[in-house]
């Protein structure tokens, strides 16, 4: 993952996440990518046009694939803590073994998010969320 951050990185964006899924009965392989202002679609074919004839030495997954770069959306996954911390401000529905939660992201670090939510100030600890995703408010 350090190298492909690294290959990235050479395209001007950042490595946001990746993930393997099967669809149709293909692999993917998704790589997500971020930048300040948006990533475009060149940003996409960049990143692609420089990865393929690397995979194509050294593949991700083992078999056939198919490999797709894109931005991971506005309403996207939150797993690590870079994700919490550059959605920093941003409103974020989370689910834990207690307790389905809204608000805005506040702050974050390595071990904990912190959201404004309706009932008032409230920390969850990564290790007890069961998943996050951003939203957007209609």
């Amino acid at each position: 993952m350090d190298n492909l951050n690294q290959l990235v990185k050479e395209c001007d964006v950042e490595l946001y996440d990746t993930e393997i899924v099967n669809e149709n009965s293909r692999t993917i392989y998704r790589v997500y990518i971020t930048k300040k202002g948006g990533v475009n679609l060149d940003d996409c074919e960049r990143v692609s046009r420089l990865l393929s004839p690397i995979f194509d030495v050294t593949p991700p997954v083992s078999g056939e694939y198919t490999l797709e770069v894109s931005s991971p959306g506005i309403e996207r996954r939150l797993e690590k803590p870079k994700h919490y911390i550059s959605s920093i401000g941003e409103l974020v529905r989370i689910n834990t073994a207690l307790l389905y939660v809204r608000g805005e992201i506040l702050s974050a670090d390595d071990n904990s998010v912190t959201l404004k939510t309706e009932d008032g100030i409230l920390t969850i600890d990564y290790i007890n969320i069961k998943k996050a995703k951003t939203y957007l408010e209609w």
